[in-house]
Formats: structure tokens, sequence, C-alpha cells
């Protein structure tokens, strides 16, 4: 344990690291990308959701002030929101519904309601994809680092007894190494436990919005129904 080494210097975070068991050094590094890619996923997808709120905000409101609809979905209904899929959806279903010689008013309600109900699932399907990884990370990172401090603790036990000298100072770094797998375990974990959870209550409240939005939607569709002989 290289005792020339200060001890200011040996209890810093990249000496604790270089000084580690190739074992808890594995730990760390995969630790550590484990934690960049948690935090990649919680700065896309935050930066995501806000988008699409910001977004459907402005498309909804100028949708239900559109005089002509045909006119604004010719125009909007592309565009990569999942209010705009869910419009464009339940007109492909209306369309395909009145085009039948008799037109079952039942049915294509039923219809619509399956085929805008649909269009909201696969939204957040698609929304939602990556958020599993957070779930995974703050689940498992402690009990990697974990592993990395029981490794490393062991090696600890095993050189104060090779070296037949219980002194504090032989043991204290070998035990701070593997002690850091577990912090960097915890650096891990905790944010992406946070983002995880934050990011799935937008998620459920972006899908309890465009539910009510297919809802309203859909009672637009049926009187339009009402009015088809």
């Amino acid at each position: 344990m290289t005792g020339a080494v200060p001890p200011a210097d040996l209890m810093s975070p990249l000496a604790l690291f270089l000084h580690a068991d190739v074992v808890v050094k594995a730990v760390m590094i995969g630790l550590l990308l484990a934690s960049v890619w948690t935090w990649g996923i919680i700065i896309t997808h935050a930066t995501r959701l806000r988008k699409i709120n910001r977004e459907t905000d402005a498309f909804e409101r100028e949708f239900w002030d559109a005089k002509d609809v045909d006119a604004f979905v010719e125009k909007r209904g592309t565009e990569a929101l999942p209010s705009a899929r869910i419009v464009s959806a339940g007109l492909d279903e209306w369309r395909r519904s009145v085009g039948i010689k008799t037109t079952d008013r039942s049915g294509a309600r039923e219809r619509l309601t399956s085929r805008m109900s649909a269009e909201v699932a696969s939204e957040l399907d698609r929304l939602s994809d990556r958020l599993n990884i957070l779930a995974t990370v703050a689940s498992s990172a402690p009990f990697i680092g974990l592993f990395g401090t029981v490794w490393g603790i062991m090696r600890s036990f095993t050189a104060i007894a090779g070296a037949n000298n219980t002194s504090l100072a032989v043991v204290a770094p070998g035990i701070a190494e593997a002690l850091f797998a577990t912090a960097i375990g915890l650096f891990a974990a905790i944010p992406a436990l946070i983002a995880y959870n934050r990011l799935t209550h937008g998620l459920d409240r972006l899908e309890a919005r465009l539910t009510r939005f297919a809802d309203r939607f859909h009672a637009t569709l049926s009187r339009e129904l009402e009015m088809e002989r």
C-alpha cells in the first residue's frame, strides 16, 4: 500500500481508484459508465418531455380554435407530436367508418375509441423507452458497489493476516478503497431513482392529458357521426 504517499493524497478519489484491486476497479468503472449513461438518459428524456408538453399546448390550442379541421390536419397533422398522431388516427378511422354504405354508428364509435386509445398507448410506449434502464441502475448500482466493498474489505483482512499487523494505518487504505465503491454505487443510483420517479410522473400526467384530448375529439367525431345519413 505505497506508504510513501502522503495520507491526504492516498485518500483522494483518484488515489483510491488507482490503488484499488482490479476487481474493485472494474466495479468502479462499470458504475461510473452506468452513471454517465443514466445522466444521458435523464437529460434526453427531460428535454424531450418538456418540449413535447410545450408544443402540445400550442397544437391543442390551435386545433380547438381551428374553423376547418381538415385544413388544419392537412397542415399540421403530420407533426411528430402525440396529439397530432391521435388526431390523424381518429380522422382516418372516422373516414373509413363513414365511407361504408351503411354506417354502423355504434361500431364506429367503438373503433374510434380503440384506435385513439391504441395511439395514446403507442405514444407513451415510445416516450418511456429506456426509462427501465434508470430503474435497473437505481435498484442494482448500490448492490454492485457493495460487492466491490465486500471484495475490497476481504482483501484488506487478507493483507492484515499476511503482515501480522492489525494497525489501522495498514488496513485503512484498503477499507477506504472498498467503501469508495459503495459511494460510487450510490452516486449512480440516487439520481437514477429520483429521475425515474419524476419522469414517470411526467409521463403519467402526459398520458392523462392525451386521454382527455382523445376523449374530447372522440365526442366531436361522435357528433359528426350523428349527422351522417
